[in-house]
């Protein structure tokens, strides 16, 4: 029997998801959470032999989460949930430790085949998130300090506001800015934001 936990802020996903495992006479659901913290906590008591977790939580990133569970139980079978196939955040999920990645749009029987697989021991990628993954392979990833320009840029500050934000200079900046701009591939900052959000490096 695979016992199996849920942490997805969407009571309607929740239900379909508890209404399929249902049907499974090898699989569980042994507990729902709605929150990160009550994923972890769940987690903590249930010790499921998977876990589904959005990406997306109200009250933490469900990559932190991941970090989280991982740090105390090291082999922890997680599998990511997300309605969209932006490749930084894949990445980021499989390198925080997850086993697998979901797409909510999957048919049942992807989303029971993913399940099996992870329990197995074995990781998940679906076809269409590889080759979303592929297509980026040999671009270079925004760096953490990129990334927390990129931010800032997404919310309207200035080059010299974030500056002052980041305790850097407002040439630095558009160093930074510059560089982002290349490895995205933007013709500008409005540019810049859309293609970080589509690939997954900004929440919008």
């Amino acid at each position: 029997m695979i016992n199996i936990l849920s942490i997805d802020d969407h009571p309607a996903f929740r239900e379909g998801l508890a209404a399929i495992l249902n049907t499974q006479q090898d699989m569980r659901l042994v507990a729902q959470a709605s929150t990160a913290q009550q994923g972890i906590q769940a987690y903590n008591e249930y010790l499921p032999d998977v876990t589904l977790m959005d990406v997306r939580l109200p009250d933490l990133p469900g990559i932190d989460a991941l970090a989280v569970i991982r740090a105390a139980h090291p082999s922890a079978r997680l599998l990511m949930l997300s309605t969209f196939q932006g490749d930084a955040g894949i990445t980021r999920s499989l390198a925080a430790g997850a086993r697998g990645y979901m797409l909510k749009t999957m048919v049942p029987g992807e989303m029971l085949q993913a399940i099996r697989t992870v329990h197995a021991g074995d990781k998940y990628i679906p076809p269409i998130v590889a080759a979303q993954l592929a297509a980026y392979l040999s671009e270079p990833p925004l760096t953490q300090r990129e990334s927390e320009i990129l931010k800032h840029v997404s919310t309207g500050n200035s080059n010299r506001a974030i500056g002052k934000l980041l305790f850097i200079s407002e040439q630095t900046v558009k160093t930074h800015l510059r560089h982002i701009m290349d490895k995205l591939g933007a013709s500008d900052r409005a540019h810049c934001v859309a293609i970080a959000a589509r690939r997954g490096y900004l929440e919008l």
